[in-house]
């Protein structure tokens, strides 16, 4: 269980990410178009998953802006943008911010990535959201980079996610 704060005040999650160097955990996350979409879906394409409470929050809105600026220059990776937001708020926020170089997926319908991941909170006024976190995998599915971010309001480290993938 790992220990955030939001807002200064501690809060737990149900566990811990996974190691580097270990196999990227299998996922069954929800796209914008009510499809699903698995690790394997994947295969042989470096992934950045931006994972984060809810996208109608600043910091969270700016990690998406932020990584979608990233994608339109990453070789053969993709962005994953994950929380447990309704697909619909995640395809109206990002059509109105033009954002065309992530991918939105939403873990609302049984809560398994937040579980397998270790990252659902498990007390405080954020309790059952994802926590927000940046995990790199490569093209073997091996994660590379993992960052949990240790105040809920602050933005994850862009730079060193990225250069995980160099």
């Amino acid at each position: 269980m790992a220990k955030v704060t939001l807002g200064g005040n501690p809060v737990h999650t149900s566990g811990t990410l996974p190691e580097i160097g270990s196999k990227a955990p299998d996922f069954k996350l929800t796209t914008t178009d009510l499809a699903s979409k698995s690790l394997s879906d994947y295969t042989a394409h470096n992934l950045v998953l931006n994972v984060f409470p809810s996208v109608d929050t600043g910091t969270c809105a700016t990690s998406i802006r932020e990584f979608n600026k990233a994608a339109s220059t990453l070789e053969n990776t993709k962005v994953l943008c994950i929380s447990k937001d309704l697909p619909f708020a995640m395809a109206r926020f990002c059509g109105a911010e033009g954002l065309d170089n992530v991918e939105s997926l939403s873990d609302f319908r049984d809560g398994n990535f937040g579980k397998t991941y270790g990252l659902d909170f498990t007390d405080g006024a954020f309790e059952a959201l994802l926590s927000r976190c940046v995990i790199v995998v490569d093209t073997e599915g091996n994660v590379i980079h993992t960052e949990q971010v240790s105040e809920i309001a602050d933005e994850p480290n862009y730079e060193a996610a990225l250069n995980a993938l160099k």
